[in-house]
């Protein structure tokens, strides 16, 4: 009887997520818009078990690139409504859409400004009435055996805030560097000690060269040392530039011959660097910021010693 009754329990709350499929619609994609447009924060709001939802959803909101604070419906009429401002997009869930504490902050919501978008099982609400956005979220039946608990009805709602999440994080392009520069806890934080020097490339599989070098030298040099770019020096082993593949594919498409030209021509000058001795977090920042995969490490008089590329932070467990 109780693995009949789980399995009943389970098989409802699925069949609940697959109706959500076909309601992937126009609103869907205008909260997504609006989400993404937002210059404030996503304020995320709903009482009881959906308000737990609606944490997780900030939560996740947060983790992944998008500003994002939970906020209380009932003390948010008791003060911390003043964390609303009319550049943010508040999110509400409720399976009724009638939800008391709700409510009550909508005509507040509209006052300040804000966007509001409506996770809600009821498209007819007043929720959903008032809202810019309506995700449906309705099921036929809940989980729970005395049809009173919420069950199907959250699962639903954090369904579609995974979905929405995910939208989110393709729209932004957020990436796995992204990813582990806001996530510095456990096995990343347990790295964040580690230098540039702990995880730089060095030796035969950091290709040098120096100023003057052609092209088709540079090029075998880096195949030799299976890297994705070169550092190129001058005569007393100071940084002046990189040759990366990105700059032989940008050189390439103007129909140049490469092969017989000096690198100096053709490289990156004055590249971003990072001083030895520096942690290997900021060169994953650096590299997160300046959107690039490869970064010379110097020492105190500028001389190029090493490279960290994106593959030496995955491999450091940084990404």
């Amino acid at each position: 009887m109780l693995k009949k009754l789980a399995k009943q329990v389970l098989k409802i709350e699925s069949d609940s997520i697959r109706l959500l499929i076909p309601r992937i619609n126009k609103d869907f994609e205008k909260a997504v818009n609006m989400m993404f447009a937002c210059k404030g924060s996503v304020v995320v709001t709903g009482m009881g078990k959906a308000g737990i939802i609606g944490i997780k959803l900030s939560a996740t909101l947060a983790s992944t690139g998008t500003p994002s604070l939970w906020l209380h419906p009932a003390e948010a009429i008791h003060g911390d409504l003043g964390r609303l401002r009319n550049k943010d997009v508040v999110i509400a869930l409720s399976k009724s859409g009638e939800t008391e504490e709700v409510v009550r902050l909508i005509p507040n919501i509209k006052k300040i400004g804000a966007d509001l978008i409506a996770i809600t099982g009821n498209t007819r609400s007043t929720l959903a009435k008032n809202s810019d956005a309506v995700l449906d979220v309705s099921i036929k039946k809940e989980g729970c055996p005395l049809g009173l608990a919420p069950m199907a009805s959250t699962t639903t709602m954090l369904a579609m805030g995974d979905a929405l999440c995910a939208a989110l994080i393709d729209k932004r392009k957020f990436k796995k560097i992204d990813f582990a520069f806001l996530h510095p806890g456990g096995n990343l934080g347990k790295r964040l000690l580690l230098k540039v020097e702990d995880i730089m490339r060095k030796g035969a599989s950091n290709p040098i060269v120096r100023e003057g070098a052609k092209v088709k030298d540079v090029l075998l040099k880096i195949t030799s040392a299976r890297a994705g770019s070169a550092t190129i020096v001058d005569s007393r082993g100071k940084l002046k530039g990189i040759f990366t593949d990105g700059d032989l594919r940008r050189h390439l498409e103007e129909g140049r011959d490469l092969a017989k030209e000096k690198v100096d021509e053709v490289m990156t000058k004055n590249p971003k660097a990072l001083i030895k001795g520096r942690l290997a977090v900021e060169a994953l920042r650096i590299l997160r910021e300046y959107k690039i995969d490869e970064l010379p490490i110097v020492d105190e008089k500028g001389r190029a010693i090493g490279l960290v590329d994106v593959q030496d932070l995955l491999k450091a467990g940084l990404i």
